[in-house]
């Protein structure tokens, strides 16, 4: 692992996951690589084990509209539900770990793996092409799309985490963003054109060839509440990021601290 992935993960070795990091020349590849790897795993895992779905509790939705044009099928959680053993929906695509929490209300869209002893709590709503580690939070009307998260990584109140890789041991302060698409022109609009975004580190200009790419937060990182985050962030581990900040998009070495400080 090169010494940039180092100044981010230190808890690699503990996540089940690791192989989506392997020879990775960017911070960002493990993103590139989660549409494959997912409906991979889950291809695995129907093929190895036996899975009864439950009967109570969840239910599976099927929604079409826009004369069939427009379709959706996702995992409605109706009560409160604890997996007592993993649950495995082959034909939403979805995975969950045993000791995870699932409370009422919470939407989930697959290609989708959720670990141990998570809480995917009231109103939570996952996006699809999400991977979570284990004892992760995904709180109330929190948002995830197409991101990773590792262990014990809590997004417990109002995010949003789109095109994103969390670390180990990341809090998200209550209404914190992972902004993932850049402003665009009204031509570019009108064209349904989104440029790539460029990220300047160390003297040159680096050019993520992503459209949308929100933040990478190394392990334990915290974020205030109501920080925003810029398209394109990437933040060293350890690094805290102040309440109600902006940061814009760049790298920012492990232990970095931005935003007003209160005096005492």
């Amino acid at each position: 692992m090169s010494k940039l992935f180092q100044n981010f993960f230190s808890y690699l070795d503990d996540f089940g996951h690791k192989d989506l990091f392997q020879n990775s020349e960017v911070l960002w590849e493990p993103l590139n690589r989660l549409g494959t790897y997912l409906p991979q795993l889950l291809a695995q895992l129907n093929s190895e084990n036996s899975w009864e779905e439950p009967s109570t509790g969840v239910r599976k939705k099927l929604f079409q509209a826009r004369e069939g044009k427009y379709k959706e099928s996702c995992l409605i959680i109706e009560d409160w539900f604890e997996v007592k053993t993993p649950l495995f929906f082959p034909t939403l695509g979805i995975w969950i770990g045993s000791g995870t929490i699932l409370e009422p209300t919470a939407i989930i869209k697959g290609p989708a793996i959720i670990g141990e002893f998570c809480e995917i709590r009231q109103g939570a709503y996952i996006r699809g092409n999400v991977l979570t580690g284990d004892r992760c939070v995904i709180g109330h009307a929190t948002e995830v799309k197409n991101s990773l998260l590792m262990n014990h990584s809590e997004s417990g109140h109002f995010n949003y985490i789109g095109d994103s890789v969390i670390g180990s041991y990341v809090n998200m302060g209550a209404g914190s963003k992972l902004a993932n698409l850049q402003f665009r022109s009204l031509e570019e609009k009108k064209e349904n054109f989104i440029r790539p975004i460029i990220i300047k580190h160390d003297g040159k200009v680096v050019d993520t060839k992503r459209s949308k790419l929100g933040a990478i937060l190394g392990d334990s990182v915290e974020l205030g509440c109501n920080a925003v985050i810029s398209p394109g962030s990437l933040v060293g581990r350890g690094s805290i990021i102040y309440p109600n900040s902006s940061l814009p998009k760049g790298y920012y070495p492990p232990e970095t601290i931005f935003g007003k400080t209160l005096k005492t």
